[in-house]
């Protein structure tokens, strides 16, 4: 497994491979009743995603296999603060439960050995995401964001028109 830096021509793909992977995880806690998406048909925008790709310290990667790529990930990183946020992490479904996403997870740690924090979120229902972070990654969870308890950093975070469901945030301390 490797991490190669994202090209542009290879961002559209990126964003759909990214739906996908989404879509997939949704689906397989709700079935095609899923009403948990941001734009119509989709769990992730594509403007979600392509803001973490856009950030202002945002690093994106392809994740590859054998020479296919099967996933990315996206970070970004305040050297000065030690801090860094996993914006986007996704793995192509035909491949899960290979390893793949933990040694990317490694891979990036090791990218950044400067940061002391690292941050991200996940949606209540991502079962899978939640073992992932917490029972491989060593992430602990922090906070839990709903309509109660809306995230501070969302801008639609007090619209009453906004499903507040829930998101967890994460936090890992190295």
């Amino acid at each position: 497994m490797t991490l190669v830096v994202l090209q542009e021509e290879d961002r559209e793909q990126f964003v759909r491979d990214n739906q996908e992977a989404f879509k997939y995880g949704a689906t397989q806690e709700f079935g095609m009743r899923d009403n948990h998406s941001e734009e119509e048909g989709e769990i992730i925008s594509r403007q979600t995603i392509i803001h973490a790709i856009d950030g202002e310290r945002a690093e994106a990667y392809r994740i590859v296999c054998d020479g296919e790529k099967v996933g990315g990930v996206v970070i970004s990183v305040d050297p000065e603060d030690c801090k860094g946020e996993l914006e986007l992490l996704f793995v192509s479904p035909h491949v899960h439960s290979k390893g793949i996403g933990y040694a990317t997870w490694m891979a990036v740690e090791q990218l950044h050995p400067e940061v002391k924090i690292w941050e991200t979120v996940t949606p209540y229902f991502e079962k899978r995401n939640i073992h992932f972070y917490v029972n491989r990654c060593g992430f602990h969870i922090v906070e839990f964001f709903n309509s109660h308890h809306p995230d501070p950093n969302d801008p639609e975070a007090g619209a009453e028109e906004v499903d507040h469901d829930g998101m967890f945030r994460f936090q890992k301390i190295l």
